[in-house]
């Protein structure tokens, strides 16, 4: 009788899925414990909102997450059976046992490679305490001449030929069924890829006499005087930052009219963006802080005549395209008749974001087009709807429209230099010091409790080292340069469109940011101590065919609607409050300074103002509620409205002269005044010395805040603005 036959050294599927799911089980155990600890560490009463009012939708959502776990598993076995089959015929230890640990071991190799990724591919996913720091300093052993190449090894070829390996196993494994159901898939998955890069249908020129398209591009929070063409220039001028913060939009500007001092009324997206296209300010169009309710909305749609109204009718193609920074369309459209937007903050936006964020792996495998598909929910998150997808969604619908040779008017809006300037690498370094290793390395350290729970951060954020305040400056500098990168790639998709000879382009903001300049800190709407930098934003105004020019007159927000439906000879409404400039354009009118109102948006921080007390306000979790029937939005409890209009601080710009009104707590109003000539940063208040200029600066801002009138400069000072 023969000798029993050895089993055969294999690394069975089923014992290596085993060992893959205990280390994504293990993952998820994890997850549910970071989201348990850190909603016990929140102290603000919206994470207590959710422990006792929204549970069952947080435990459903940790629910769904398990698909994508197994769904996670069943490939990690895929790709580790070749690698661990090899390591069962090799090994002296055999069974059941060894093989789940070999899958485990390689499941877990794979996912520390997976998340080095990260580093250079999205560092904004990375907490700074846990991951940044290691992983930044095993780049770092390789040498900068070689790093690109380097980079696309280790990151592209390396788990290209992986997967093809395990492909290639896989089909041997079953034969002629295996190589027959491989072929399969690759067809497929050529032909989507064919299907989805296909050319476009270009026309070479757009059709003769056709208005003049109209885009609008911006990015949140950049400020005017932070761009190459205003004279800025960043703590870096190697590698790749040679080129400055803006070279794209600086040539733009160079053959277009820029105009160097323009002002938005509120320094706040949702009510700048309002005010932009409705050519009313926020104390008319009615949304006078980011958290309105039901009523408030749809006041104001009954109230404003949108851009996007006046131009459909003409035939325009309108939308508004843009990431979480634009969601506000959703809540308010404004006429657009196409919105691709990720979805507007909502409670149960930030309790899905939360969740998916502390199952690390979900965005880590599933932050593309198939994930969208499993996990539609992030793609409304700040994190996964990019500058990247912004881009391609303009350039697709681009083509679109260059084919049918619709005239379009749109309002492109990223997130590019929102707090807390996370952006992806080149950008994220590129003018940052190489041996900052802070806790600001990867994007501004940002407390979201401290925020929403409180109105005294103003000393926490004064106390900032001088190193971490310039390290937050050239993390928003790499942000502008993303943004750059973005508005190369729109232009170029004009061209090759043939649609660059018919397209106003515009370049702006909705506001500007405060970076620690004397008086103010982060933030933007809070105040206006110092200068106005937060209001201050960039308008580069391209029109085809008109001459390039500088224009330093002061122009608001409110006036671009008007000047754009004057350039494409559509009639604005009766009811708008700005004023063209389209003869500034053409050069048929002289430009004069306008008068620049203005109005601090929601206090979520109360700066201090020397030598008075300002009205007590609590802090933004006390001052808003969840409205179940409005889409779970944030609003502003009714109670606090009139308080929060009276506490608005509200300024008045002239040429030379800034004129600032904060209410006290004695239901009084004080006035500073500041001479800009001189003064540009608001460091000297001169009101107790040249009563001549407050007397009539004064008149003419209560005029506006209490009777909506604006006062032109020539009114306030019949004869002359004073030196």
């Amino acid at each position: 009788m023969g000798s029993a036959q050895a089993p055969p050294r294999v690394a069975h599927y089923r014992y290596v899925l085993l060992g893959s799911t205990l280390f994504l089980a293990y993952q998820y155990a994890i997850s549910l414990w970071k989201l348990t600890h850190s909603s016990q560490a929140m102290e603000n009463k919206f994470s207590a909102l959710a422990k006792n009012e929204y549970m069952g939708f947080l435990i459903a959502q940790n629910l769904h997450m398990l698909f994508g776990y197994g769904l996670l598993a069943i490939i990690a076995a895929l790709l580790a059976q070749p690698v661990a089959d090899f390591w069962s015929r090799r090994s002296n230890y055999q069974g059941p046992i060894p093989v789940v640990f070999r899958s485990l071991t390689l499941t877990a190799l794979v996912h520390a490679y997976c998340t080095l990724r990260l580093v250079k591919t999205r560092p904004y996913f990375l907490d700074e305490a846990e991951f940044g720091q290691w992983y930044y300093k095993a780049l770092a052993w390789i040498p900068e001449a070689i790093m690109p190449t380097a980079l696309f090894g280790l990151f592209t070829a390396l788990p290209l030929t992986a997967i093809a390996l395990a492909v290639i196993w896989q089909s041997r494994k079953f034969g002629r069924k295996g190589y027959f159901t491989t072929a399969s898939i690759l067809l497929i998955g050529i032909g989507i890829t064919i299907y989805q890069n296909r050319s476009r249908p270009l026309v070479s020129k757009a059709a003769e006499g056709s208005p003049l398209n109209i885009m609008i591009i911006g990015s949140d929070s950049l400020r005017a005087d932070r761009l190459g063409c205003a004279g800025h220039r960043p703590s870096r001028s190697d590698g790749l930052a040679k080129d400055g913060v803006s070279p794209t939009i600086d040539a733009l500007a160079a053959r277009s009219i820029h105009l160097e001092n323009c002002y938005t009324g509120i320094a706040s997206t949702m009510e700048s963006g309002v005010q932009l296209m409705s050519s009313l300010y926020p104390q008319t169009h009615g949304i006078r802080q980011m958290y309105p309710d039901r009523k408030t909305v749809k006041k104001t749609e009954e109230t404003i005549i949108p851009m996007a109204r006046q131009l459909r009718a003409k035939g325009y193609d309108t939308a508004a395209i843009g990431d979480w920074c634009a969601g506000y369309y959703e809540v308010l459209p404004q006429d657009m008749e196409h919105i691709s937007v990720s979805s507007f903050d909502t409670f149960k936006i930030y309790m899905s974001q939360a969740v998916v964020m502390a199952h690390f792996v979900i965005p880590l495998y599933f932050d593309n087009p198939l994930g969208y598909k499993i996990f539609p929910q992030i793609s409304s998150f700040a994190q996964f709807v990019t500058p990247e997808v912004v881009t391609k969604r303009v350039e697709d619908r681009l083509a679109k429209v260059a084919a049918r040779k619709q005239p379009f008017f749109w309002h492109v809006f990223y997130s590019c230099n929102h707090l807390p300037y996370r952006s992806v690498e080149p950008y994220l370094s590129m003018f940052s010091d190489p041996h900052y290793q802070g806790r600001n390395k990867n994007g501004v350290d940002f407390d979201i409790d401290n925020f929403i729970g409180g109105t005294s951060l103003e000393t926490k954020w004064q106390a900032l080292p001088p190193h971490e305040i310039q390290q937050i400056r050239d993390l928003y500098d790499g942000c502008t340069r993303q943004f750059d990168s973005c508005v190369e790639r729109i232009l170029a998709s004009l061209k090759a469109n043939g649609m660059a000879e018919k397209t106003i382009v515009i370049v702006t903001s909705d506001h500007g940011d405060d970076h620690y300049e004397p008086g103010v800190t982060l933030g933007h709407g809070l105040t206006f101590n110092g200068g106005l930098q937060a209001n201050h934003v960039p308008m580069i105004v391209h029109v085809p065919g008109a001459a390039a020019a500088k224009i330093p007159e002061t122009v608001r927000l409110i006036d671009v609607a008007p000047t754009l439906l004057e350039l494409v000879g559509v009639e604005r409404p009766k009811s708008w409050q700005g004023q063209s400039f389209a003869k500034w354009i053409d050069q048929t009118e002289k430009p004069i300074h306008r008068p620049f109102y203005g109005e601090t948006g929601f206090p979520f921080i109360q700066f201090t103002v020397p030598g008075i007390q300002r009205p007590k306000l609590p802090a933004m979790d006390e001052m808003t509620q969840i409205d179940k029937e409005f889409n779970y939005q944030f609003v502003l409890k009714e109670k606090y409205i009139a308080p929060l209009i009276h506490a608005k601080q509200r300024c008045l710009k002239t040429a030379d002269w800034k004129l600032v009104c904060t209410p006290t707590a004695e239901m009084s109003r004080h006035f500073g005044l500041f001479h800009l000539k001189t003064d540009r940063l608001g460091e000297t208040d001169v009101a107790a010395t040249r009563p001549e200029v407050l007397g009539p600066l004064k008149v003419a801002l209560e005029r506006w805040m209490d009777e909506q009138y604006e006062s032109a400069i020539a009114e306030i000072f019949p004869s002359g603005e004073p030196p």
